[in-house]
């Protein structure tokens, strides 16, 4: 009768360090596809911010003759733009015309597009 209760004091701490090791292993894993979700999420952000820029590039090109700067303008998903205008030969641009820099925001992510012309 002696070893008997000796050895269910044994079964008792294997099952708890089972458990743990368990409950290790899903907050490991648990970690890794919350990490995922959140660059992939960025990632959605990033082209946002990208065609943000792109938008803003493409509201200067509308008034190619005359481009001036445009203060940070907000689109309607939220994403803004801000446009830098630099006339030929001045300011380090060594364009023939213009240097054009959009400069697009989402979410805290930012993304820049620069040409010239």
């Amino acid at each position: 009768m002696l070893k008997n209760k000796l050895e269910s004091g044994v079964s008792l701490y294997l099952s708890i360090m089972v458990t743990a090791v368990l409950l290790a292993v899903a907050l490991g894993i648990s970690t890794i596809f919350i990490t995922q979700a959140k660059t992939a999420r960025e990632m959605g952000y990033s082209v946002i911010a990208f065609y943000a820029a792109d938008a803003g590039i493409e509201a200067v090109l509308m008034n190619r003759a005359n481009p001036a700067n445009i203060p940070q303008t907000s689109l309607s998903n939220e994403a803004t733009y801000r446009v830098i205008v630099t006339s030929g030969g001045a300011g380090g641009c060594a364009a023939v015309n213009y240097c054009i820099k959009s400069l697009g925001s989402y979410k805290e992510i930012n993304r820049a597009i620069e040409i010239s012309y």
